[in-house]
């Protein structure tokens, strides 16, 4: 617990919205944790946002509601906010503050560690490397996730991001060393929250989870806290316990709209959408606490899942996300359309990393030829079914026929399946293989001759 001064101010000049500003104070710095005692006893904690002068304003983590300017003391610890961590989280379900709400005691570890956290020092860094796979057959055969990386899920309202979120959390392995995974949802409705808990039960009874959930009725600032909470646990688990660990964050862009809101609540100028200027440093901030530290055992992986407002990939929190991450997965409303889970579109998704995790001696000798044959097959497929528009489907030649039922094919045997189901890589490949096998051999050109005679390609 982190320990506050005995000095307590009761000069507390104004609310204004989530914030508090406390005035005269001294020998307060940003980023101190705060501890709010109301008149009526109630105790609220908060952050110092700025200090200027003699004043102070404080985000008050469980929102002002219900305070007053007269008869509420307020006391500064003196240092930032700090957590305790270990494994002591694992099998936990907690708020967006990191409290419990699943009818456990507290929280406890052996020692705590700084919310703020800080990005891994690039000459500490090694480079991502090994796979994480994830069970669902499209991620790991066309986008592989690597220990280490960063890969944003980018959707749209009404598309099935949580459930695919949900899913990867509850599937995902990295080749049979010490693995969890920290799920942080971030204003999510009761609906979604007790979904993802019914969801996720399996892995929390296993101790190799632990689940943070800010719902849309929390107060917003809470909803700033819970990512870097969910990645200050992650750090120590894989750093600290030698663990890799898989870091979902959803939904980045309430965590956007919540950094908006306390922005203009402050006072500061807005940038492009109303958004605070400094959203990419913030982003930044998150994103880049993953990786794998040179010497130390473990990795985090982190998967940020957004919703792109109007399906729009330049809005702000998709464009500068873009900017940071190492690819992304792009979810589909025309494939959404069409009943096909997960609703992923292949030519808009990558992962920059594949090469350093998939492969000989990772996944499968043959998965990258594979892999870069069926996009290409899939590109194709565009191009024929935009000439068949144009033309007809009658005027194609048999080859372009082949390519239209590669793409119907791909998207009923391949890309679909069930939200349960864990597809393991070896059967997503042979789908991917049966799929190429359609086409005439000479349309294989990225695949070596031998891979093809051992398929008994024509």
């Amino acid at each position: 617990m982190t320990a506050f001064g005995e000095i307590e101010y009761t000069g507390l000049r104004e609310l204004r919205g989530p914030l508090a500003v406390v005035g005269p104070v001294s020998g307060v710095g940003w980023d101190e944790f705060v501890r709010l005692t109301l008149g009526s006893g109630e105790r609220r904690h908060g952050l110092v946002l700025e200090v200027d002068r003699d004043l102070a304003v404080v985000q008050v983590l469980e929102g002002t509601a219900g305070m007053e300017l007269t008869g509420s003391r307020v006391a500064f610890a003196g240092s930032p906010l700090r957590v305790p961590v270990g494994p002591g989280w694992l099998g936990r379900t907690c708020n967006g503050r990191g409290e419990p709400i699943d009818g456990g005691p507290p929280v406890f570890g052996a020692s705590t560690a700084p919310v703020a956290g800080a990005p891994i020092n690039p000459v500490r860094r090694d480079p991502p490397a090994e796979p994480v796979l994830t069970g669902v057959g499209a991620v790991d055969v066309l986008t592989t996730l690597v220990r280490g990386q960063k890969l944003p899920v980018f959707s749209a309202a009404g598309l099935p991001h949580l459930e695919l979120a949900v899913q990867m959390a509850a599937q995902a392995t990295s080749g049979g060393e010490p693995f969890s995974v920290v799920f942080a949802g971030m204003g999510l409705t009761h609906a979604d929250a007790a979904f993802v808990r019914e969801a996720l039960a399996e892995r929390a009874e296993a101790g190799e989870l632990v689940l943070l959930l800010n719902t849309a009725d929390d107060p917003v600032i809470e909803r700033i806290l819970t990512p870097r909470i969910a990645l200050t646990v992650a750090e120590d688990l894989a750093f600290g316990g030698g663990r890799h660990v898989l870091v979902i964050m959803t939904d980045m862009t309430a965590y956007a709209e919540a950094l908006r809101e306390v922005s203009a609540a402050r006072g500061e100028v807005p940038a492009r959408r109303a958004y605070p200027g400094y959203l990419y440093s913030d982003l930044a901030s998150l994103y880049e606490r993953c990786g794998r530290i040179s010497g130390r055992p473990g990795s985090v992986t982190v998967v940020p899942v957004l919703t792109m407002p109007a399906g729009d990939i330049t809005h702000p929190v998709p464009d500068l996300t873009g900017y940071i991450t190492e690819g992304q997965i792009v979810l589909s409303r025309e494939v959404h359309a069409r009943g096909v889970y997960p609703p992923v579109d292949p030519l808009s998704s990558l992962s920059r990393l594949m090469r350093k995790g998939a492969g000989p001696g990772r996944t499968r000798a043959d998965h990258l030829d594979v892999a870069a044959q069926l996009l290409a097959a899939l590109a194709r497929a565009r191009q024929v079914r935009e000439l068949a528009d144009l033309i007809g489907e009658s005027s194609l030649g048999a080859t372009e026929h082949r390519y239209l039922e590669l793409d119907a094919a791909f998207a009923r045997r391949f890309l679909d399946q069930r939200p349960d189901e864990n597809r393991p890589l070896a059967a997503a490949l042979d789908l991917a293989w049966d799929l190429l096998l359609g086409l005439p051999r000479g349309e294989l050109s990225m695949l070596p001759a031998d891979l093809l005679d051992a398929r008994g390609a024509a």
